[in-house]
């Protein structure tokens, strides 16, 4: 096993979770590099020094160009605003290292491939955060697509819901600034919509109906000045794939009560699946044409046979978390590195993504359906 060296930019809550993955994955999945955590960087240098402290880095910075240019460090790990992204990944792959960046992956489509690019051009291994796919149940629910269990595929309706934004008092923040991209629909809803590619494959069309509900927020809390919010809160979208099945899509970070309402309900002819990231370990699944006396939808619970649970417990029952998703994708990046598979998402995959949410914002401007370009 090899020592690989791993620097991480940001400790907010992305930054603690990248954190904990890589100090977790040698001792949970077998592998050729073992993470060596050499750095991490922050603005905030007490959060930087508290950071090294907590998780064992070597060292802690508070400037990221720092922590690019060195030489012990192999992989950078980017976890801060998006609107910093583009600027962190391209100097990181300028500098030779494989990035791990949090998503969405920049704030436009435009910033998207210019990081693709010049990751493509240099060879390097990327991966983008979206950890939910990574989910062993997942993995099932898309091969019951592949091998054709549930049948022709005729609609897909999913949602990513929460509840953060929902108070209209909550202060003005770094999501609502418009130079970072559009709102809900980037910020949570690149999740449903790589959720919705995972399962279904590209997307070719989106008609789009983007909403700002809350029209301006404190500048801090408890604040009588406002600042006016130019980014949506929800979005839907009615989408066609290019298998040729329609959808609908929603990205709402004003739904109260909802916490974690990531999800879908997938209809085949022969079947159908329900999932929510909620209920995170277990997969619905609807078997049509049996016994009448039985119908209805059958729980799939997460365990050993859906691999890689077996590494995390022996045992069913026992639930896998999202910091464990987290762990997975950093094995997958890893083994990426290591020259196994490369099961991504990347860069260019965060493109395809990016793409969608761009023209879903042009589609609901022209209030037109729009093709994915």
């Amino acid at each position: 096993m090899r020592d690989i060296g791993v620097g991480v930019i940001g400790t907010g809550f992305m930054g603690k979770a990248h954190c904990f993955a890589y100090r977790a994955v040698a001792g949970i999945f077998p592998g050729s590099l073992r993470p060596v955590l050499q750095s991490v960087a922050d603005i905030n240098g007490k959060a930087a020094e508290q950071a090294a402290k907590q998780y064992g880095f070597l060292r802690w910075r508070t400037d990221w160009r720092a922590l690019v240019e060195d030489p012990d460090i192999e992989i950078v790990s980017i976890t801060t605003p998006n609107v910093l992204h583009r600027e962190m990944a391209l100097a990181a792959v300028a500098a030779g290292k494989h990035v791990h960046c949090e998503k969405p992956i920049a704030p436009n489509a435009d910033a998207a491939k210019d990081m693709m690019d010049a990751a493509e051009a240099a060879g390097v291994v990327t991966q983008v955060g979206y950890n939910y796919i990574k989910n062993p149940i997942l993995k099932l629910a898309r091969s019951m697509v592949a091998t054709g269990e549930l049948g022709e595929i005729t609609g897909f309706r999913g949602i990513h819901a929460e509840d953060y934004m929902a108070d209209p008092e909550a202060p003005y923040n770094w999501r609502l600034d418009a130079s970072g991209g559009a709102g809900a629909i980037a910020d949570i809803g690149s999740h449903i919509i790589g959720m919705a590619r995972f399962l279904l494959g590209p997307i070719s069309h989106v008609d789009a109906d983007l909403e700002t509900l809350v029209k301006s927020r404190p500048v801090t809390a408890g604040s009588s000045e406002r600042r006016t919010v130019e980014v949506d809160d929800i979005a839907r979208l009615t989408v066609r794939f290019e298998r040729g099945c329609k959808g609908t899509i929603e990205a709402n970070w004003v739904a109260t009560g909802r916490k974690m309402q990531l999800g879908f309900e997938l209809t085949g002819t022969r079947g159908s699946l329900v999932y929510t990231q909620e209920r995170l370990n277990e997969l619905l699944h609807y078997r049509a044409g049996g016994d009448p006396r039985h119908s209805g939808y059958t729980r799939i619970e997460a365990g050993p046979a859906h691999h890689p649970y077996g590494l995390f417990c022996v045992a069913p029952g026992h639930q896998l978390g999202f910091n464990d998703l987290k762990t997975i994708e950093v094995a997958e990046f890893l083994e990426a590195i290591a020259g196994g598979e490369r099961r991504g998402p990347d860069f260019r995959e965060a493109w395809e993504i990016q793409k969608i949410i761009d023209t879903a914002v042009r589609s609901s401007k022209s209030r037109t359906w729009q093709a994915i370009e």
